[in-house]
């Protein structure tokens, strides 16, 4: 069967094919997003880093939760009687377990900075988690927080909601369960990249529930698209920081004259070669492994 007749939709960044009854398989575009809209320019090589980091990170993390990730190899497809491009799939694919998407993105914050900042400058407060008077922007919080978000439609924007409105969501139990893996997920992960001198700002994760009910991690996890990673040795709370990740596009972003509405404006040069090699560094820093050597190994084609 040729894939485009496996093609279910796209998102932000990933094209989803469903394989069968019970699989899917996420590809990576070079597609970059920000404030909820797709630009025009892509990033070269951003879905492979997407793709390279995440996978690390579901093989890491698999004893703290499961997760959705069965393969990365292109070479599986044909025995799937799929007929695709085996080469263009090459660092880009996961073949996946189907789940049942939960409509909550799940926000850990162990700094203060992006729309947290701005809630708190407003309020006091992150998604309704009272925090001390007198914090700078990009100051350490007293503990992890969570603050989720809805999960918006593509040109729509999410929301910062309350604890108690995740729980709405999706039911107590699930949230708590949920709250307990995210934080001990976002620990694990700002250990490893204090490691390899990054600090793990923010992070989103997403969950699903898979076959029989079982909770498990699904899309990404841990990648520049989805944390605020910044450069530990050039760290100083007061303002923004440096970072390895997608708030070099948005802050440029920030500078034009556009109203967050699509379509976005076209990305110059040196946005784009910047941001490239933005993720590329956060991938080499923080895996121990170069990005090249990535795309030669086996696993992955």
């Amino acid at each position: 069967m040729p894939l485009a007749e496996s093609f279910v939709r796209s998102g932000k960044v990933r094209d989803i094919y469903r394989i069968g009854d019970n699989r899917v398989l996420l590809v990576a575009s070079d597609r970059i997003s920000a404030f909820d809209v797709v630009l025009p320019t892509p990033i070269p090589d951003k879905g492979r880093v997407l793709t390279a980091l995440s996978r690390f990170w579901f093989l890491t993390t698999a004893p703290v939760v499961p997760n959705h990730l069965l393969a990365t190899n292109p070479a599986v497809l044909p025995a799937l009687g799929i007929d695709a491009d085996l080469e263009e799939m090459r660092g880009r694919m996961m073949l996946c377990r189907r789940a049942r998407v939960l409509p909550v993105e799940v926000i850990v914050r162990g700094y203060i900075a992006g729309s947290g900042w701005k809630d708190y400058v407003r309020t006091g407060a992150i998604s309704g988690v009272p925090l001390p008077v007198g914090l700078r922007e990009s100051d350490p919080l007293p503990e992890p927080i969570l603050t989720p978000s809805t999960k918006a439609e593509l040109g729509r924007h999410d929301e910062n909601i309350s604890f108690d409105a995740m729980v709405g969501l999706v039911g107590g139990a699930l949230a708590d369960r949920i709250r307990d893996i995210a934080l001990r997920l976002y620990g694990f992960g700002a250990g490893i990249c204090e490691r390899a001198g990054i600090i793990l700002a923010d992070t989103k994760f997403e969950f699903g529930l898979a076959d029989g009910g079982e909770l498990i991690l699904i899309d990404e996890i841990l990648t520049p698209d989805s944390s605020r990673f910044w450069d530990a040795s050039r760290y100083q709370a007061g303002g923004p920081q440096p970072s390895y990740d997608k708030q070099y596009v948005r802050d440029w972003l920030e500078a034009q004259a556009w109203d967050k509405t699509p379509p976005g404006p076209e990305l110059p040069e040196e946005v784009v070669s910047g941001t490239r090699q933005r993720y590329i560094t956060a991938y080499e820093r923080i895996t121990g492994s170069s990005f090249q050597h990535y795309l030669q190994r086996d696993e992955i084609g």
